[in-house]
């Protein structure tokens, strides 16, 4: 028995129909393509090169917009995840209230400053909100089960980039070691000015509580 003679299912598309509709979307992509590259009949070239670059302004100032409306406090502590949990603890540390008034904000230590490198960690970030939408740390018991794993990916992160975020505000060059106490002022000397160690090898637990530490390499 020959393919030909098999039944077609009701649901079954057909060879012949499955080809026929491969052919017109293949012939909507070649009219689509010639419609863009062919010269307009109807306006001037001048007239299109100005509404590209108008459009190119408006949709860059729309998502620059958008890109700096996700880069605020407000927008991070917008789920309760973040807001009970680790905003709450934020708020008990130095970087949020000390003497001198300079407050460290999430986006500060979390995302990168300049452009590519933020854009790097927006994709990255994606993950976070499918959590979010999956309920993976909706609650207190749920984040605390995890908060191991979520650390040590951040912590890996700031590893990978030589700490730059607390580089953004914390330069080794401007250090006066003279108003360290004896302890850190060995610590850099020995670890941070050689590069042997970077701000978070030894800046754990800052911002956050500290997960269960056991067997975290290094952490004594």
């Amino acid at each position: 028995m020959s393919s030909a003679d098999i039944p077609q299912g009701p649901g079954t598309p057909a060879p012949e129909k499955r080809l026929g509709l491969l052919r017109r979307a293949w012939q909507f992509v070649l009219d689509l393509v010639d419609v863009l590259l062919k010269p307009s009949s109807i306006f001037g070239l001048g007239v299109l090169v100005l509404a590209g670059f108008v459009a190119g302004v408006i949709f860059w100032g729309g998502f620059n917009t958008a890109l700096e409306i996700t880069n605020t406090e407000k927008f991070c502590t917008g789920c309760h995840e973040m807001k009970d949990n680790v905003f709450a603890e934020l708020k008990t540390t130095v970087h949020f209230s000390n003497r001198s008034g300079v407050r460290a904000s999430c986006p500060d230590c979390h995302v990168p400053h300049n452009w590519t490198d933020k854009i790097a960690r927006k994709m990255q970030a994606s993950k976070e909100v499918w959590g979010h939408l999956f309920g993976s740390i909706d609650t207190r018991e749920k984040f605390n089960d995890r908060r191991l794993e979520l650390a040590l990916h951040e912590w890996a992160r700031f590893k990978a980039n030589d700490s730059l975020e607390c580089r953004n505000c914390h330069s080794s060059q401007s250090m006066d070691i003279t108003r360290q106490s004896p302890r850190a002022v060995e610590a850099h000397q020995r670890f941070l000015f050689t590069g042997q160690k970077t701000c978070i090898d030894c800046h754990k637990g800052i911002a956050h509580h500290l997960p269960d530490m056991r067997g975290v390499p290094g952490w004594q």
